[in-house]
């Protein structure tokens, strides 16, 4: 039976856990593959795994990123360790004789409108993005995630010709806590939630 955490990785996950907009540090190539190897075991549909990740790290991949960010969000990513692109893939589907051998998944998808595809890959590849910040600050890493860019640029200068799209975007490295505001309140369960 699995058992509750204690506070400490709680905290580490959830409680203490910042939206930073200032990085020091390294993160090494090591860190990205043990980070995917973690957030991967996440649940989605039909164990799709639409999602895709870009880890710019390269002066030249950063040149290429850099036009498509907003002015606030230019200097804190070009900055950064590492920023993922969180992306997801329109034919995700063709993986899934792999991922979900046991009965003929590809066809429930595979003739389905270009709508009903991104809102499946979009939902499916967004909870792999969540998955890859809990799995960051799993490792001792602080995340930055944003929008505040232009996907069409993203998806022209990393996924062209591809069934690839972007999300969203993640800084990655070590946090600095001058870079953050104090803690913003959250909503109350009983302003979110109902139980029936």
């Amino acid at each position: 039976m699995p058992q509750t955490l204690t506070d400490a990785p709680l905290d580490q996950l959830f409680r203490q856990a910042r939206t930073y907009n200032a990085f020091s540090g390294e993160v090494s190539d090591d860190t990205l593959r043990q980070l995917y190897d973690l957030l991967k075991w996440g649940p989605t549909t039909s164990n799709s795994c639409p999602a895709r990740f870009v880890f710019v790290k390269s002066a030249e991949a950063k040149a290429r990123l850099g036009p498509a960010l907003d002015e606030g969000n230019y200097r804190k990513t070009m900055a950064a360790p590492a920023t993922v692109i969180v992306a997801y893939d329109l034919a995700f589907y063709e993986k899934l004789p792999v991922l979900f051998p046991h009965t003929d998944a590809r066809s429930w998808f595979d003739t389905k409108p270009e709508a009903d595809l991104t809102t499946i890959a979009l939902r499916n590849g967004s909870l792999q993005g969540a998955y890859l910040i809990l799995a960051a600050r799993a490792l001792g890493l602080d995340c930055g995630p944003m929008s505040g860019f232009d996907n069409a640029q993203v998806d022209a200068a990393f996924f062209a010709g591809t069934s690839l799209r972007s999300n969203f975007l993640v800084n990655l490295g070590h946090g600095d806590p001058g870079s953050i505001f104090a803690r913003s309140p959250r909503l109350g369960f009983d302003e979110v939630c109902r139980i029936e």
